[in-house]
């Protein structure tokens, strides 16, 4: 996608955090405060649960579906995360931006790695917690067993030794501190001159006639 082409379109934004961050609490408090701004809702092989709604929190599809929608390169990126696999739809992203809308991608380090590669502009925010003891809380109050939320901290350490390759830094310790900096950066990308030179191009002509 062209800078030229962009700037009619919405904007792709990139969030990552290890499990038990509160990326998903953020995003989904972002999306209710603002009416332009969507989450891409991504396929995927795991189970719902409790609570989960196909087509609003997932779409929940089989493995041989993913596997031929993999092969068929509908995909912008997937990857495998607690053995099940995740995809964003080329499609779904496109149609959303191509309509003026702000799209967030809720994806792993490695997805992220694959979009920034993409034909989108995209801008990165890595979400943190505010120490390893209480993301250690965070994810013992979820209710797994202890094996499970041994995994997720060494899964999390892992996750967080890739904050380097994003655009943004948040630490997630005050929940409402956290969503108006994310909402600080989306309407500041929004701001960005190459994007507002064609939203404002009438004004611009008045203002600074050649």
């Amino acid at each position: 996608m062209s800078s030229s082409q962009s700037s009619s379109f919405g904007k792709l934004f990139v969030v990552s955090a290890p499990s038990g961050a509160g990326k998903t609490s953020i995003i989904k408090q972002i999306i209710g405060d603002k009416n332009n701004v969507r989450m891409s809702i991504s396929h995927t092989t795991r189970q719902p649960r409790e609570g989960e709604i196909d087509g609003i929190d997932y779409h929940f599809i089989s493995n041989e579906t993913f596997l031929k929608m993999s092969r068929n390169s509908d995909f912008l990126e997937e990857a495998k995360v607690f053995d099940n696999l995740y995809g964003t739809s080329k499609v779904e992203v496109k149609k959303t931006l191509a309509a003026g809308l702000d799209v967030i991608l809720e994806i792993d380090w490695q997805g992220a790695r694959l979009i920034k590669q993409s034909e989108f502009d995209v801008s990165s925010v890595f979400i943190l917690p505010p120490s390893l003891e209480e993301l250690n809380i965070r994810l013992q109050k979820r209710g797994d067993e202890k094996e499970t939320v041994i995994r997720r901290m060494r899964d999390a350490i892992n996750e967080m030794s890739h904050y380097h390759e994003y655009d943004y830094l948040i630490v997630n310790e005050d929940f409402s501190k956290a969503c108006l900096q994310l909402t600080s950066i989306i309407c500041a990308q929004k701001l960005h001159n190459s994007i507002q030179k064609t939203r404002l191009e009438k004004l611009l002509a008045e203002l600074v006639p050649n």
